[in-house]
This record gives C-alpha cells, structure tokens and sequence, in this order.
C-alpha cells in the first residue's frame, strides 16, 4: 500500500508538471527530445512527460531597450557620445529562440555599427539637426537586420546627442547670441509698434480737434448769416413801414382834398427839419428853391410897406 500510495503521488506529480497554461502576450517554445516541436500560444496545453520540455518562455509584448552612450564619429572629424533607445517585439519565438546566441547583444552591437556608419556620412551641424533622419535611417537598417532573428525593431530614438566640452561651450554662446538678437528685435518691434500708436493717437487727435474746428466755423459762419438775415429782414420790414406810412399820408392828403399850397406848406416844414439837421449839405428841388425865393420876396415887400 505505501508502495501504491508513493507511486500515485509520484503520478499525479508528474501529470501536474506536464500541465501547462499559456498566459496573455506569451509563447512557448517546446522541444522534444532536444530538437524543435512546436510554439504554444496562449492557452492550455499538456506535454509528454521526460520527452517533451519548454524549452523558452518568449515574451511577445514591445519591449524597450536603453543603449549606453556609444562614441561616434562625424564627418569633420568631431568625436560625440550618442546614446540610443530600440523600441521592439518578438514576431517568431522560434527564430528568436534558435536564430541568435544572445539577441539582446546583437542589436546593441548591430545599433552601435550602424550607428556609426550613418554619422561617418554626416557633418555635425547637419547631425544636430537631423533627428528624425537619423532616427529613421537606423530604424529601417535595424528591421532588416533583425528580421532573420523574429525581431521586428519599430523605432529608434537618439536619446541624447553629446559633442566635446568645447564644442558645446561654443554652441552654447551661440545660442546666447542669437537669444540676446530675439529679444532686441523683439524689443525694437515693441518700440516701433509703441512709435506707431503715439503717432496714430496724436493722428486721430489732430484730426478730430480739425473736425471740431471745422464744425466751430460752420457754426460760427450759420451764425452770423442768421444775423444778417434777421438785421436785413428788420431794415426791409423798417423800411417798408416808411413807405406804407408815406403812401398813407399821401392818401389822406389826397382824401383830405389838399390843393398845391397845402403841398408846398408841408414841404416848406419838412425843408424846415433838414435845415435843423447836421447835415451840412442840403439838396433842395428846384420847384422848392422857387417857393422859397419867392416867400423872401412877399417877406421883404411887406416889409417896406
């Protein structure tokens, strides 16, 4: 019975062992007999006992590996120190288990040689400023290299990008110089626009006390063309009274049945008012000269008599 009882356990063991589940993003190589079998994917499967083995567990998620610095050389000689970051996935479990000793180290040695060859073939300025180029060139020379090895590699990053002490002081100055130019052309637009606002604001002030100018005058000219109006219309309305009351006096007069030496009376007394005046001419008709030289000549006869 204890013999049956171990070998149960020893069973069940086994039959325990050889039960495999395959979880999410992973994959299974299995070997039977030393030699390549199959690929489990995710799920449950069971192995033949002491024949069959997993072999590796691969993992299918994207992966990130950060490469050291690696020392470079540009085109004008310039020795620079670029480290690199590879974005990538296993495809084939079975080509990247039997493909490469050591995948990992591959790729570093792979991504430092290109690496070097695309900088040999660029001057420094033109590195600097060629990211994305780099960036791209090394991501397709790398997926092609890797593809034998069930690598896919989906992008590389140059992290950082490190010249010489000297080179990077001189950037450095450079890049003072052309901030300190920014911030005068800023300062010189600013000062141009303040320039523009003062002088559209004095414009406009200009323009507006002219208008106001303007409007004074007209009203001013309104102004006085009213006076006149009103002084004219005052002296045709003085004078037209005149003439109404001359033509009724002449009326009455004539009502009155007044005779030529009533005439003559009325225009000895009016020649009477024009003598009493300041005037120191006098116009006197004719007919009213005769009157008068002959009322002198009635004053001085009676007289002598």
């Amino acid at each position: 019975m204890i013999f049956v009882i171990i070998l149960l356990v020893i069973i069940i063991a086994v039959a325990g062992s050889c039960i495999r589940i395959v979880p999410q993003a992973r994959a299974y190589v299995v070997e039977f007999l030393g030699a390549y079998k199959t690929t489990w994917s995710t799920g449950l499967y069971f192995k033949i006992p002491f024949f069959e083995r997993v072999a590796r567990n691969v993992n299918l998620k994207e992966q990130v590996i950060d490469f050291p610095p690696q020392p470079v050389i540009t085109k004008d000689n310039v020795t620079m120190q670029i480290d690199t970051v590879i974005f990538f996935q296993i495809t084939d479990p079975k080509l990247y288990c039997y493909g490469v000793e050591n995948p990992i180290s591959a790729i570093e040695n792979l991504t430092s040689t290109s690496l070097r060859n695309i900088i040999g073939d660029m001057e420094l300025d033109e590195t600097l400023t060629s990211r994305e180029v780099i960036n791209a060139k090394m991501g397709t020379s790398l997926d092609e290299a890797t593809d034998p090895w069930g690598i896919k590699v989906n992008r590389v990053e140059l992290k950082n990008i490190m010249p010489p002490a000297a080179i990077q002081e001189s950037m450095e100055k450079q890049m003072k110089a052309e901030r300190e130019r920014r911030e005068a052309i800023l300062i010189a637009e600013g000062e141009k626009k303040s320039t523009i606002l003062v002088a559209e604001g004095k414009k406009q002030s200009a323009i507006l006390e002219a208008e106001a100018e303007k409007q004074a005058a007209i009203l001013r000219a309104e102004a006085e063309k009213e006076k006149r109006i009103k002084e004219a219309e005052g002296q045709a309305e003085a004078i037209l009274k005149i003439q109404q009351a001359n033509a009724q006096g002449i009326t009455m007069l004539k009502e009155a049945g007044a005779d030529e030496s009533v005439l003559t009376l009325k225009s000895l007394e009016a020649l009477g008012k024009m003598a009493d005046g300041k005037a120191t001419k006098i116009v006197v008709p004719s007919d009213i000269q005769g009157i008068a030289g002959l009322a002198t000549t009635l004053t001085e006869v009676i007289k002598d008599k």
